[in-house]
């Protein structure tokens, strides 16, 4: 969780270097949040860590939020959505930074609300994100545009009332393409967001602004920008790849060559194939192509779309950050009795656990590590 202010600033730039990559670490834990959010613009050029700066900084990723109807039925049951998310509470608000994607507009408080295909969900959700130690998300996807431009100014104004950072949608045409900042035990960290497309929807004439597309030379501008502003590290977020498809399709490895190798670029997390994809490093960069779903309930449940992968990403500072670590930690969503979120490797630590479940959670830890397989 951010130790820290949260804020936007002119678009930023990532720094990229692995030293080392096993999946071994344990998350530092630094106190309670103190972020706030602001959507003040800051430029602060040339800035370098303090001599008294961390060494180390803990980022914990995951995948696709996406409420169907099925989970905001289980949190009428549960009172809210914080006990589904329980399971991962302690990883999450264990690092020093958390994100999330979330995958929906949001709705009204009142609704109504809508599942797939034009999704509108009950913005209560972001209690259970922000209870369970998420900063922020990104929230830039195939479905920004399904409740259109008002859709996409609820979403903002429900993340900034909670609390929470935001990147890849806005509200204003000043805000296009900008990062979201977060401060970290001070160290600037920036967080830029795009997807491949809206499902054939368009904004407005002239809104185009409203949400931002991948456009590997943009983005690549947009964080060398970030760094000249301030930031030492640049995470991006993309909303790619072919659903339900484990490795990575033409597009995402075409994107990936043409952002690999920027040094302006440290970390780049996948979104939107609603399965777990690899995790690769290419031309120095380090890419988690897809982290599958976080939480979600689709209509045809299978093992793979019930299976995630959080990361955990250990920064070094060493003349400049860089990404020292990338811990996989797979996750499994029960639907029964209730719906829940299951750290795996938590639930398998647990001598207690019953042997039919051990087995299930067994065998999906088993399936995750194979998919995600990191490579160098």
């Amino acid at each position: 969780m951010v130790h820290g202010s949260v804020r936007r600033i002119l678009p930023i730039v990532l720094c990229v270097a692995l030293t080392a990559c096993t999946p071994t670490a344990s998350p530092v834990a630094d106190g309670s949040p103190t972020g706030s959010a602001s959507g003040t613009p800051a430029a602060v050029a040339g800035q370098s860590p303090a001599a008294a700066a961390p060494k180390t900084i803990t980022l914990v990723a995951a995948g696709d939020v996406l409420a169907h109807p099925e989970i905001w039925q289980q949190a009428t049951r549960d009172g809210g959505y914080a006990p589904m998310f329980a399971g991962v509470r302690p990883v999450v608000s264990g690092a020093d930074l958390a994100l999330c994607h979330l995958e929906t507009p949001l709705a009204p408080a009142g609704g109504p609300f809508k599942g797939f295909p034009r999704f509108s969900v009950p913005p209560q959700i972001l209690d259970g994100v922000k209870d369970t130690g998420f900063d922020g998300c990104s929230t830039v996807s195939n479905h920004t545009l399904d409740q259109g431009e008002a859709g996409i100014d609820r979403t903002i104004a429900a993340m900034d009332a909670e609390g929470l950072g935001h990147a890849g949608i806005a509200a204003r045409p000043q805000d296009a393409g900008k990062p979201w900042i977060y401060t970290v035990r001070g160290v600037k960290i920036a967080h830029l967001a795009y997807a491949f497309g809206f499902n054939g929807l368009t904004p407005p004439a002239g809104r185009e602004w409203l949400a931002s597309r991948i456009d590997p030379a943009k983005i690549k501008a947009a964080a060398h920008a970030a760094r000249l502003a301030g930031a030492q590290i640049v995470i991006v977020s993309l909303h790619w790849g072919t659903e339900y498809r484990h490795d990575p399709d033409s597009n995402q490895l075409a994107w990936a060559n043409a952002l690999a190798g920027s040094p302006d670029i440290d970390l780049v997390l996948g979104h939107h194939a609603h399965v777990v994809q690899p995790i690769r490093r290419i031309k120095g960069t380090w890419f988690v192509f897809g982290m599958g779903n976080e939480l979600a309930r689709h209509a045809d449940p299978q093992d793979a779309n019930r299976e995630g992968l959080m990361v955990r990403v250990t920064f070094a500072y060493a003349g400049r950050w860089s990404v020292r670590k990338i811990d996989p930690l797979p996750t499994w969503v029960d639907l029964a009795p209730s719906i829940r979120l299951v750290d795996l490797t938590a639930a398998l630590a647990d001598p207690a656990l019953d042997p039919a479940r051990r087995a299930t959670y067994q065998a999906a830890y088993d399936r995750v590590m194979k998919y995600a397989a990191l490579a160098s």
